[in-house]
């Protein structure tokens, strides 16, 4: 899912490499070490902290017609921005393209919802062709990977019994699998009002190899391993022009 308007982690890597003769190899090794272990804890803590933990709202709805659609919701950019809210992607649902998924970075959770239950909103909505009821799923994103690139991605959204259960279960299975079938992490999200709730983001790199990793026995039995309760939601979306 390519996102262009938020950068929010940097990784800092840092070596150090001396020369040491013999006769002062043991004292200058055991200084290097510490210098080392020092500058590493400083660097982790650094890179840990310049990740924060942001709410986002996931719109979706199908419309009449995208291109009118999309033209209604562009003028309405500064209403968005006086509530807290910015764009992040728009997405078109690859197998029903007339099923949009908008994202947004919101500031205040409570403003944004009362947003979307304005007259305001609902008017503009009319105006945009909209031929469905609109679902908003509040988020807290805990992971995003920033070098997220690909045009086309998956939305996986399920309940789990157990968060802290489901999560060592998907960090076992791990990215370097993930990837091997044609998915790349790129966010891990929490339910605000359901904290059992999560919300996963891949890129596709290999719709094929994609697509039959998620239907596949090896994915569903993970999935129950993990208490992932009921039948995920799966949607195929690339990025809208």
């Amino acid at each position: 899912m390519k996102i262009t308007n938020k950068t929010l982690i940097s990784f800092l890597a840092i070596g150090i490499m001396a020369s040491f003769s013999c006769n002062s190899n043991t004292s200058k090794k055991e200084e290097s070490s510490t210098v080392t272990a020092d500058t590493t804890a400083t660097t982790t803590s650094k890179s840990a902290s310049e990740f924060k933990p942001f709410n986002v709202a996931l719109l979706t709805n199908t419309v009449k017609d995208y291109a009118k659609m999309r033209t209604v919701f562009d003028a309405d950019s500064n209403n968005r921005k006086a509530n807290g809210m910015e764009t992040i992607v728009v997405g078109r649902e690859i197998d029903k393209p007339n099923n949009i998924l908008i994202g947004f970075a919101i500031s205040d959770v409570q403003k944004t919802k009362g947003f979307f239950k304005s007259p305001k909103l609902k008017e503009a909505m009319q105006k945009a062709g909209v031929i469905s009821k609109s679902d908003v799923l509040f988020l807290d994103v805990i992971r995003f990977n920033k070098d997220s690139k690909e045009k086309q991605w998956v939305d996986v959204t399920h309940k789990v019994k157990d968060f802290d259960a489901w999560l060592k279960v998907f960090d076992a299975e791990g990215s370097a699998k993930r990837a091997s079938d044609g998915l790349v992490d790129v966010v891990l999200a929490r339910g605000v009002d359901d904290s059992n709730l999560v919300h996963l983001v891949f890129d596709i790199t290999d719709m094929a190899k994609a697509k039959a990793s998620m239907i596949s026995a090896e994915k569903k039995k993970l999935m129950m391993s993990a208490g992932v309760q009921g039948t995920p939601k799966i949607e195929f979306y690339k990025e809208a022009e």
